[in-house]
């Protein structure tokens, strides 16, 4: 499945960078409502778990790419 360029674009620049954006307004929110611990720790940890797996998926989309012509002219 994390084999196919289409399902890394889906992944790198939609659906993982959303999840991010979406805790970070969720950690930021528990902040401000007195809930700090949980917060920060939605803020640092979730938060960077769906970056990083995003650029992840962009990375490994782009060596799919440039590996793709050498495997179509065997």
């Amino acid at each position: 499945m994390l084999k196919k360029p289409e399902t890394l674009f889906v992944l790198g620049y939609m659906l993982l960078p959303l999840f991010a954006l979406i805790s970070a307004i969720v950690g930021l929110t528990m902040i401000l409502g007195g809930n700090r611990i949980a917060g920060i720790i939605v803020l640092i940890v979730v938060t960077q778990v769906f970056t990083f797996g995003a650029f992840f998926a962009l990375r490994k989309r782009k060596a799919l790419l440039l590996q793709e012509p050498d495997a179509g002219s065997l």
